[in-house]
C-alpha cells in the first residue's frame, strides 16, 4: 500500500485520489480553491469563479473511453452522473434505425454532461471514501526531495501549513500548475516539452431547451463552413446545451463574436446552430471566449532517463490537447487509473518513473499526435482559406460518407471514442472501398460547404 499525494482537485485529481483509495492505497489531495463541487449544478457552473480552471465552463463530453472506465472502475460515479441529469447517446443513433449491433458497439456511447456534473459525482464519492483526506484552500507551494546516486527523488509536498510526506506525488495541477518551477527548485533537470500552436479561437454560449422538451434534434453535429469557421453543438445535462463557434485567431471578424446578438446570428448560419436555436432555447450565459490554446506534451524523461522519481504528471500536466476532439477527460482518467493500479510497485523508484513514461508514450502519445494532425489541418485551412483538394478532400469525404454509411460511421466512431487508432480503423480495406465509391459517385463534391459563404459571414459579423 502506498500513500499518494495528489496536487490539484480538478477532474484528474479527484479521480486519482478516488481510484487510489479504491485500489487499497491512502491519498491526500491538495486544492487551492476553498470549496468543493456541490450538487447545485447551475450555481456552481455559472457562478463559481475558477481562474485556475479556465475551461471549466466550456463544453465537455465524455467519450466512450471515459464512460467505459467509469462503469468498470467507478460505477457509483457513473450512476451519480446519470442521477444528476447526464444523458447517454450512442453514436450509431445518428441513423433513424440503429444498424444491427456488432461486438464493440458498446464502446461507442458518450456521456453528455457539463464538466461540473462529473466533478460533483467524483467529489460525492470521495467524501465517503475511507483513507482519503482532502485539503481545500491549501495549495501546494513546493516539493520536498532528496538527491542520491540515481538522481532527485520527490518525497512530499509543502504548503503554507507545513510539509507532507508521501510515497508518490501526482501532479494533477493542469497546464497552469507550478510543477516546472518546483522541480527546478528541487534540482531536477528540465523535462522535454513538445508544443504545437493550434491557431484556433473558440466562442461558446449556453442555452436551455424550452420547458417540457427533454431532447433536441436527433443529430447534433459539427461542421466547418468553407475554410474559415466552424460550428458545433454540445448537448449536456438537464436540457442544457452549448453552441460553439470557432475561427482562426487571426480572423478579423473574431472580436465581433463576443456580442451575443452577433454570436446568435452567426450560429444560426450553420445547420447545427439553426436546428438547435430554432427550438426557442433560452440563453443562460453571455459569450464565453477562449484562445491561445496549444497541444502540449510534457515528458519528465530526457536522453539520460527520468529527470525525477517519486513524481508523475497526469491530465493536462502531461498532455494538454485542444478540445476539438474531446479527448482530454478520457486521457486524464486513463492516467489516473494507471497510477492507482501501479502505486504499490515501489513508486519512489527510477524504475517506476521510467515505466510510467513508457506507458504514457505508448498509451497517450498516439492520441496527442492524432490531435496535432487534426488541428493542424483545420488551422491551416482556416489560415489560408484553402484545403478542398488532395488528402484534405479525402478525409472530409470519409467524415461525410459516415453520415450516410453505417459501416463508415462505425469506423469513424471507434476512432472518436478512442477504441481504435485511426491507422487501424481507416485503413480497413472495406472502409476505404466504401469511401472511394461514395466519392466516385460525387465527382463535383466539395467538402466543408455547409454554412455561410465568406461574404455572408462578414455581413453577419460586421453588420
Amino acid at each position: 500500500m502506498a500513500h499518494v499525494l495528489v496536487v490539484g482537485g480538478g477532474v484528474g485529481g479527484l479521480a486519482t485520489a478516488l481510484l487510489a483509495a479504491r485500489h487499497g492505497h491512502t491519498a491526500e489531495l491538495f486544492e487551492r480553491d476553498t470549496r468543493s463541487p456541490g450538487t447545485a449544478l447551475d450555481r456552481d457552473f455559472f457562478g463559481w469563479r475558477r481562474p485556475a480552471v479556465p475551461q471549466a465552463n466550456q463544453p465537455h463530453v465524455l467519450l466512450g473511453a471515459a464512460r467505459n472506465l467509469l462503469r468498470e472502475e467507478l460505477p457509483d460515479v457513473h450512476a451519480e452522473m446519470l442521477r444528476l441529469g447526464a444523458r447517454e447517446r450512442h453514436e450509431l443513433d445518428w441513423f433513424e434505425v440503429r444498424p444491427p449491433a456488432r461486438p464493440g458497439d458498446e464502446d461507442l456511447v458518450m456521456l453528455q454532461a457539463r464538466r461540473i456534473v462529473l466533478e460533483s459525482a467524483l467529489a460525492t464519492a470521495l467524501r465517503a471514501e475511507p483513507g482519503v483526506v482532502v485539503r481545500y484552500g491549501e495549495p501546494v507551494s513546493g516539493l520536498t526531495a532528496v538527491e542520491g546516486a540515481s538522481g532527485v527523488r520527490v518525497t512530499g509536498v509543502t504548503t503554507g501549513a507545513g510539509m507532507y510526506e508521501g510515497d508518490l506525488v501526482v501532479d494533477a495541477g493542469g497546464r497552469r500548475g507550478g510543477s516546472e518551477r518546483w522541480l527546478a527548485a528541487a534540482g531536477c533537470r528540465p523535462g522535454v516539452v513538445e508544443r504545437h500552436r493550434t491557431g484556433l479561437a473558440y466562442f461558446c454560449r449556453w442555452y436551455r431547451l424550452p420547458e417540457g422538451m427533454d431532447e433536441g434534434p436527433r443529430r447534433p453535429w459539427t461542421v466547418t463552413g468553407g475554410s474559415f469557421a466552424g460550428c458545433a453543438v454540445f448537448p449536456a445535462d438537464n436540457g442544457l446545451f452549448a453552441v460553439t463557434l470557432f475561427v482562426h485567431t487571426g480572423d478579423p471578424t473574431r472580436s465581433a463574436l463576443r456580442d451575443p446578438a452577433v454570436f446568435d446570428a452567426a450560429a444560426r448560419s450553420f445547420p447545427p446552430g439553426a436546428a438547435w436555436l430554432g427550438l426557442g432555447a433560452e440563453p443562460l450565459s453571455g459569450v464565453l471566449a477562449t484562445a491561445g490554446l496549444d497541444n502540449r506534451w510534457s515528458a519528465l524523461v530526457d536522453e539520460r532517463g527520468p529527470v525525477v522519481s517519486g513524481f508523475v504528471p497526469i491530465g493536462d500536466a502531461v498532455t494538454h490537447t485542444n478540445p476539438t476532439l474531446g479527448q482530454g477527460t478520457s486521457l486524464t482518467l486513463w492516467a489516473a487509473r494507471r497510477v492507482a493500479r501501479t502505486a504499490h510497485r515501489d513508486p519512489g523508484s527510477v524504475r517506476f518513473a521510467a515505466e510510467y513514461h513508457v506507458w504514457a508514450v505508448r498509451t497517450l502519445k498516439p492520441w496527442f499526435d492524432f490531435q496535432v494532425v487534426a488541428d493542424g489541418a483545420i488551422g491551416e485551412r482556416f489560415a489560408t482559406r484553402a484545403g478542398r483538394t488532395g488528402p484534405a478532400r479525402e478525409v472530409a469525404a470519409l467524415f461525410e460518407c459516415a453520415l450516410e454509411d453505417p459501416e463508415v460511421m462505425r469506423a469513424r466512431a471507434r476512432v472518436r471514442h478512442l477504441a481504435d487508432p485511426p491507422e487501424r480503423a481507416y485503413a480497413d480495406p472495406e472502409i476505404r472501398a466504401r469511401v472511394s465509391r461514395w466519392l466516385a459517385a460525387r465527382p463535383d463534391h466539395a467538402p466543408n460547404t455547409a454554412g455561410p459563404s465568406r461574404a455572408e459571414w462578414e455581413k453577419l459579423t460586421t453588420g
